[in-house]
């Protein structure tokens, strides 16, 4: 069974001590085994850097522990300075030294005696021993964010955190830096955090991946497990991009902006308590009915190489619909919108599996 790498408990933390501040955390708890690539996922201010700072030292928690190595560094009463927590960091902007060249700064953080030697292997690793004499102005970006990786590794690190690290790249070179990261650390026999927010970059790499939405930690699950069985409506909204609508339980019958649900009886709703019910749903699962007076109107139109996704503006709601590439529908049509039949969604909360149609 593997070991914990890094253990966070009841982590909670506000950047202004005053009682009415926002909390950037909120009670969160997650393991890292050894070895174990998780991804960070979540929209923009909801806590994945503030969380990397207080891993890295750089921040002291309002409330809970932090261990690496069964060993704890932050509490609030407790800081080990970051150089002593055997943590590498890979920064968006990859932060090397302009004035060293790419050998220097990868041995920047070897104490004198250590094993140079790692560092020739690691540029070596990386592709980079052919550019070891030369200055990060003179390499290309994919270049500078390996150097970048090499560094935070060169000093015997186990534990990287990686923030964004290939947000800036183009395409084709995030592509293939993103594949090459667990073989490095696998090569490394290191465990990493990777901070992003491309869900299919967190889905494809990752071992897990941990959700995070306004400082709570939503689910961490493997990416199977989560595309199969998100535990909230904004894991599947937000990770899985899926389609949301609102549901209303009058009686036995589950109303949706588009239509009524197949009964509710065998779901053991209580019409007192689930009052503010979610279904979720992918892009398959609607049908689209062309009708000049339709109640819905197409929005806009995306070319996904052998279909089309379409929005369709449903109510106040925009959803998201497969089409074939032979069905002819514009923006600005006006349809009537249907849920398939044969087709699931999920219910929350409690995350219950149902019926779309019958």
């Amino acid at each position: 069974m593997s070991e914990n790498h890094l253990k966070i408990e009841n982590l909670s933390h506000q950047y202004n001590s005053y009682a009415r501040a926002d909390w950037a955390l909120k009670s969160v708890n997650l393991s890292l085994l050894k070895g174990e690539l998780i991804g960070l996922l979540g929209p923009s201010g909801c806590g994945k850097t503030t969380l990397l700072r207080l891993i890295a030292g750089f921040e002291k928690p309002s409330q809970g522990f932090i261990s690496i190595s069964n060993q704890i560094v932050s509490s609030p009463h407790l800081n080990l300075p970051p150089e002593k927590r055997g943590v590498g960091m890979v920064f968006q902007d990859c932060a090397l030294f302009p004035h060293l060249d790419a050998w220097k700064n990868v041995c920047f953080g070897i104490r004198r005696g250590g094993d140079f030697g790692r560092a020739s292997w690691l540029l070596d690793l990386l592709g980079l021993s052919d550019f070891r004499h030369r200055y990060p102005h003179e390499l290309s970006g994919g270049q500078r964010q390996r150097l970048a990786l090499a560094r935070a590794l060169a000093p015997g690190t186990s534990l990287v955190l990686l923030d964004e690290p290939f947000s800036n790249l183009d395409v084709e070179v995030r592509l293939k830096l993103r594949s090459e990261l667990s073989r490095v650390l696998k090569s490394c026999q290191a465990s990493a955090l990777l901070v992003t927010h491309d869900p299919q970059e967190a889905l494809a790499i990752c071992d897990k991946v941990a959700v995070m939405r306004n400082g709570e930690l939503h689910q961490c699950s493997s990416p199977k497990e989560l595309v199969l069985n998100p535990k909230t409506s904004f894991v599947g909204r937000f990770v899985l991009q899926r389609n949301l609508l609102p549901v209303q339980l009058k009686g036995v019958d589950l109303i949706t902006p588009i239509g009524l649900l197949p009964s509710c009886e065998q779901y053991q709703l209580d019409k007192d308590k689930d009052k503010d019910l979610s279904l979720i749903f992918d892009e398959y699962s609607l049908q689209i009915e062309p009708h000049s007076s339709g109640e819905s109107k197409i929005i806009a139109r995306e070319f996904q190489g052998s279909y089309w996704v379409v929005k369709v503006l449903v109510s106040t709601h925009i959803l998201r619909i497969w089409l074939p590439l032979d069905q002819p529908l514009n923006v600005g049509d006006r349809c009537n919108v249907n849920f398939r039949k044969g087709k699931k969604g999920i219910l929350f909360p409690g995350a219950l599996s149902v019926d779309l149609a019958q």
